[in-house]
């Protein structure tokens, strides 16, 4: 059996103002995660359903979600972007989703429970 080691440099050399130092790599690592974080948007809801043969979501709102509004969808295996065209409640027309609650949404992409949803 062979036993591999793997050796990570635990600090990344930079310049900051003429200067030359080095900072621990879990500075850069926790800097991207802020950065995406900022990216994503407003959160409106959370993915609790999806009806494969329909192609709808059911999203349960934790803000407002109108129609032409761009969202993200986001979670472990699904992320994509797209506008939003058509949302019932029970089978009606909706123009606009309040917060609390559940609406289908017609969705490009197969999502998943608990994919968080944005407003872009």
């Amino acid at each position: 059996m062979a036993t591999f080691i793997f050796w990570m440099k635990p600090f990344l050399p930079i310049t900051l103002n003429n200067i030359k130092t080095e900072i621990p790599n879990w500075v850069v690592f926790m800097a991207e995660e802020k950065q995406e974080e900022k990216s994503l948007g407003k959160e409106a809801g959370k993915v609790t359903h999806y009806y494969t043969k329909l192609g709808v979501g059911v999203i349960k709102l934790s803000g407002t979600l109108k129609v032409g509004d761009k969202i993200r969808i986001k979670g472990a295996t699904t992320d994509f972007k797209q506008i939003v065209e058509s949302m019932q409640i029970e089978a009606d027309k909706i123009e606009e989703g309040k917060k609390g609650q559940s609406i289908g949404l017609k969705v490009k992409e197969h999502v998943r429970a608990n994919d968080a949803v944005y407003r872009l």
